[in-house]
């Protein structure tokens, strides 16, 4: 049999894909709704999806499907359980985009330690030229060298975030589960990490156990002026907890690349505070040249694995 192959949401990936190498059909969309999904993938063997939901019911509509190849690392946008239940495999991408990523937590830690937006912010007020220094002073500017980071997340993001604080003179800690009972070697204990972190950088998944693991309570905790970054899931944090924390300076700033509903709306909580202490980028930090080429050929290499026999990057 030639499995046809059908691209439910091409548009979020704008590189070239390789051809697979064996023989099957391909068909692709710009996008696809739930309401479109039947009318897609309805003769689909292995259907690809970067962010499109596939829930029981909808997997139930797809009898012919056998392999769910997913555009990205995260899969908790697909029923696993209802995968496993239908007999439909899932491979996901994994560790195409851990310097991608990194960089761009890195850039956004950088631009809150120094005040960057602010200051952008005043040199297009027209603030320095009234200044009667040859500078201006105004939102304070911190070094990285010296500061504490404290990770969340020991995966491969998590470790090359690591790597570039450590080369700029950071002092970097491992997050410890929040309700661990024992801290494991290697790590530190959740509310140490939150009370004495000048830097909190988010690189987990998105889990029942990590759902909303900053809320209002653990930010009222963390060391005043510390710097929220949060390139992993926009669950992972309260948002309308971080601006409360912003504005009331609890937290010295917040960059985020991802947000509880994307795209992005107006009625966010972090779209609509306008802060010059957050920034907030539309889910870009993956998606540099380099790290979408990798997770093109990987997606292509977890098809041709499955249709050979094979399990590379299978979750289920």
């Amino acid at each position: 049999m030639i499995p046809h192959i059908v691209f439910l949401d091409r548009g979020s990936l704008p590189v070239p894909v390789p051809k697979p190498d064996f023989p099957h059909t391909w068909q692709e969309f710009p996008s696809c709704s739930p309401s479109e999904l039947l009318s897609a993938a309805s003769a689909a063997d292995i259907v690809i999806s970067n962010k499109v939901p596939l829930d029981a019911a909808a997997l139930q509509s797809l009898p012919r499907l056998k392999m769910v190849a997913v555009a990205a690392t995260g899969v908790n946008h697909i029923d696993l359980a209802a995968c496993q239940a239908q007999g439909v495999a899932v491979a996901n991408i994994r560790h195409y985009g851990d310097d991608a990523v990194a960089e761009h937590a890195f850039m956004l830690m950088l631009a809150l330690r120094r005040n960057l937006p602010a200051y952008q912010r005043d040199v297009a007020a027209g603030l320095w030229e009234k200044s009667a220094s040859f500078c201006l002073f105004g939102s304070p500017v911190r070094d990285v060298a010296g500061a504490r980071l404290g990770l969340f997340g020991h995966g491969g993001i998590g470790q090359a975030m690591a790597m570039r604080a450590r080369a700029f003179g950071m002092e970097v800690v491992f997050t410890e589960r929040r309700g661990a009972a024992s801290v494991r070697d290697g790590y530190t204990d959740f509310d140490t990490v939150l009370t004495t972190s000048d830097v909190l950088s988010l690189h987990c998944p998105l889990t029942d156990d990590t759902r909303g693991m900053l809320g209002e309570a653990e930010l009222m905790r963390v060391k005043p002026g510390a710097i929220l970054i949060n390139t992993a899931r926009g669950g992972l944090v309260d948002e309308a907890s971080v601006v409360a924390a912003l504005k009331y300076g609890q937290l010295g700033g917040a960059g985020f690349d991802v947000l509880s509903e994307e795209p992005g709306r107006s009625d966010n909580p972090l779209l609509r505070a306008r802060l010059p202490n957050l920034i907030v980028t539309p889910h870009v930090g993956w998606a540099s040249q380099e790290a979408m080429s990798r997770l093109a050929s990987q997606l292509v290499a977890n098809m041709a694995s499955f249709v050979a026999g094979g399990r590379q990057n299978r979750v289920v």
